[in-house]
């Protein structure tokens, strides 16, 4: 019996001809029964035969097609990809011929300052050309109203600060726990020290040499020495704690260090009571305080909200200013947020909060405008911001920002080199596309003389597609009666060796330059300009409908159905296969009948029986 199979015969004959070779069992009526049991599904059991193998081998042979249905698919799907890529680099391309459509490209200009450090100019297409001088006389600023200072609550209520602890005290700055120097002695602090017992530890570490105090009235610390000749040294390079930078105390070579500023600070984050404001707010006692700027309401608990609350709320106001605390001065501050000769109002409606934070008598420093003239001309010319656009200066398309006083000269011209750009860029991604299309259609031969089409061999829509491009950018284009009618003529012409273009960049950029309006229309003219038959022509290709999408949707079909195909005959030879063990298996049972019958007569046979 056979234990190969290389034919690609149907499994059912040739599974036939192998039974036919074998012996016939006979089935004996008074076969024992004891091996029934036997796992006759196991292959050769009883038979001696290894059928798995052979339905192993029938399977395969069944499924010989798959192999070419296979490499057709991969053939096709390699095509897909290539056409993927051909598409994206078409939309690319699409792109650069849709900016030389725009007429905005060939009206490009440049402008620039002859003192950049007096002013900065900007222009836009079709922008006023010329020189213009600009003397700046004064700048635009925003208005500011700025609080009185010392807002804050002292340190302390009065001399005695054996009570105020360092970690808690209402200082601009947290005080970190350290060491710093007096007099090249190092003092030790904790967070949990009150201030007097920094005093304290002053006067321990130096000997009683300097001494410390604190004045509520001035809310300052003072460092004294006990020889008022000698003067007291502040700090070294080996100190951790900030204690000397926040209690504001500086060397100034003399026995009498005293505080720069007021120690007191708004504390921002903190509910409104416990803010350390000198005045505390108040919100008319019903929670529901409210002040108004530049006309808008801003409302106010003194019991729920921190001062940051409502400094947040006036920011994101439209009250059109900004509102900060400048912790330096102890004073709060309200910013216009745009430039320009215009005030700040401010008033308390409900409860107390502008007076308390010191706005309410705070000084207004009023916007100023810009002021400047030009080209010499003695009418002062304003501006609300430091811009200058053409509302102002009658410049159209020309924007100038003023950046300190003095004079400058803008000069705007035509700008070809963007014009120029473009059309490099569009014969670069229109080589992109002519070289995807032809490395796809080499066909190559190897040492051994093997010849390999490319993805794209005799293929008719690329080979379309390549010659309708090539078509496009040497010929004369059509309906043009300008001195430039293609390509060539701006020095960009085919290589000679393949579709691509190579570009004479000198010929390009003079020609741009003399004329033009002949290369705008070669371009972009609405009808026959190249750039407007170039995008109707890909629009073709790349659309939902396009040549390529429709070409592109049938290669995916056709993979589709290979793989309905594959799938389809693995499931008859799964059908199959089921099949042909079911017939092995039955003969293995056969075998073993047999086999029992045969031994029962021979049984018989000895004993005399028969």
């Amino acid at each position: 019996m056979p234990t190969s199979v290389s034919s690609t015969t149907s499994g059912t004959s040739l599974l036939s001809g192998i039974l036919a070779s074998g012996s016939t069992p006979s089935l004996g009526t008074t076969a024992s029964t004891t091996s029934s049991s036997a796992n006759l599904s196991i292959p050769g059991l009883a038979s001696g035969m290894d059928w798995s193998t052979v339905v192993t081998e029938l399977a395969q042979a069944e499924r010989a097609p798959e192999t070419e249905w296979q490499s057709q698919q991969s053939a096709i799907n390699a095509q897909n990809s290539v056409y993927s890529t051909l598409s994206s680099n078409l939309t690319t391309l699409q792109t650069d011929v849709q900016a030389l459509q725009d007429s905005s490209l060939y009206s490009s200009t440049a402008a620039q300052s002859s003192n950049s450090a007096v002013a900065t100019v900007t222009s836009s297409a079709g922008a006023t050309q010329g020189n213009f001088t600009f003397s700046i006389t004064q700048l635009a600023t925003a208005a500011q109203l700025n609080g009185t200072s010392n807002i804050a609550a002292p340190i302390s209520a009065s001399n005695d600060v054996s009570g105020v602890t360092l970690g808690t005290a209402g200082f601009s700055t947290a005080i970190t726990a350290g060491t710093f120097s007096v007099n090249g002695a190092q003092v030790t602090v904790a967070t949990t020290d009150s201030l007097q017992q920094v005093f304290d530890k002053i006067a321990t570490a130096t000997g009683n040499a300097v001494t410390g105090s604190y004045d509520s009235t001035t809310d300052k610390i003072s460092l004294t020495s006990a020889n008022p000749a000698t003067p007291i040294v502040l700090g070294s390079s080996a100190d951790t704690s900030n204690f000397l930078s926040v209690a504001q105390l500086y060397n100034n070579q003399s026995g009498a260090i005293t505080s720069n500023a007021a120690l007191g600070s708004v504390q921002l984050g903190a509910t409104m009571s416990g803010a350390d404001l000198a005045t505390p707010v108040t919100d008319g006692g019903s929670g529901a305080g409210q002040f108004t700027i530049n006309g808008v309401a801003i409302n106010y608990n003194a019991s729920t909200d921190s001062i940051q609350n409502v400094l947040t709320r006036i920011n994101s106001s439209t009250a059109g200013v900004s509102a900060s605390y400048d912790s330096i001065n102890d004073r709060f501050v309200l910013t216009d947020k745009t430039t320009g000769d215009v005030g700040i109002s401010a008033q308390d409606v409900t409860g107390n909060f502008l007076a308390a934070t010191g706005m309410a008598a705070g000084t207004l420093q009023a916007g100023k405008n810009l002021l400047y003239t030009l080209n010499g001309n003695a009418q002062q010319l304003v501006s609300s911001s430091n811009t200058i656009s053409a509302s102002s200066s009658n410049l159209n398309g020309v924007s100038v920002t003023a950046l300190q006083t003095g004079n400058t000269t803008v000069s705007v011209t035509s700008d070809t080199s963007q014009v120029t750009a473009a059309i490099q860029k569009f014969v670069t991604d229109y080589n992109t596309v002519q070289t995807a299309i032809t490395s796809n259609q080499i066909v190559t031969t190897s040492s051994s003389g093997t010849v390999t089409p490319g993805t794209l061999t005799g293929d008719q829509t690329a080979n379309h597609l390549a010659s309708s491009l090539r078509s496009l950018v040497t010929g004369v284009v059509p309906g043009l009666s300008g001195v430039i009618s293609m390509l060539s003529s701006l020095g960009i012409q085919t290589n000679g060796k393949d579709n691509t273009l190579a570009v004479d960049t000198t010929t390009l950029t003079s020609t741009v330059a003399s004329d033009p309006s002949s290369v705008q229309k070669l371009f972009n003219d609405p009808t026959n300009g190249l750039a407007t038959l170039m995008n109707t022509f890909i629009t073709a290709q790349v659309s939902t409908n396009g040549t390529i999408t429709n070409h592109q949707a049938s290669l995916s079909q056709q993979s589709s159905n290979i793989s309905t195909q594959i799938a389809n005959l693995e499931t008859k030879i799964t059908t199959d296969s089921a099949h042909w063990t079911s017939e092995f298996v039955a003969m293995e049972q056969a075998e073993a009948q047999a086999s029992q019958t045969l031994t029962y007569l021979s049984a018989q046979v000895t004993n005399g029986s028969l």
